[in-house]
């Protein structure tokens, strides 16, 4: 079936189909239609009222894994260092992440979560959960945990360890 085949749900979507041909068949193209169609339903969920979801990503990565430096988070979110820094500068400023030197290398900077970033990260964490879900609501529950299997996989990621709970869980720490 083609795209020019299918009636879009969406209330948004355009009145009109359109043929991509070969386009249609190449899952590059097809998964980033399908990553702003999906971005659109999220955000249109999503309350920003006082944490961006980019600003949620960086937090949570944090505290998943205490003591990352900057870059590296950048790299695994595939987020631009310059926009990283800015990232980190406002979620510091405003008292959810802070910075240390290690003792071991003076040369780096480590980032971790402080209480009032789990404090946000609680309040999202369910908020979260139901804006993913509600985004793909045309997925059934096997469909949707297929689709993060092979998404992970095509990202370069190890298949998600289902035990973990919360914040800290990766690196078997909690919160300091």
């Amino acid at each position: 079936m083609s795209i020019s085949e299918l009636t879009l749900q969406d209330e948004d979507a355009p009145d009109e189909t359109l043929s991509f041909g070969r386009l249609e068949q190449a899952a590059g193209f097809v998964l980033r239609i399908a990553q702003l169609t999906a971005f659109d339903r999220f955000f249109g969920i999503f309350p920003e009222e006082d944490l961006r979801i980019s600003e949620y990503s960086v937090l949570v990565g944090i505290a998943e894994n205490p003591g990352v430096r900057q870059g590296v988070l950048a790299d695994w979110l595939k987020i631009k260092w310059s926009n990283m820094t800015k990232l980190v500068r406002t979620l510091e400023e405003r008292g959810l992440i802070g910075r240390r030197v290690p003792k071991t290398d003076r040369r780096s900077v480590e980032l971790f979560v402080t209480e009032e970033g789990y404090r946000l990260i609680d309040k999202y964490a369910e908020v979260m959960d139901r804006s993913d879900r509600q985004a793909f609501d045309m997925l059934s529950d096997r469909e949707h945990a297929q689709l993060l299997e092979l998404l992970r996989k095509v990202a370069g990621w190890p298949p998600a360890d289902h035990g973990g709970d919360g914040a800290g869980s990766r690196r078997g720490e909690g919160r300091r």
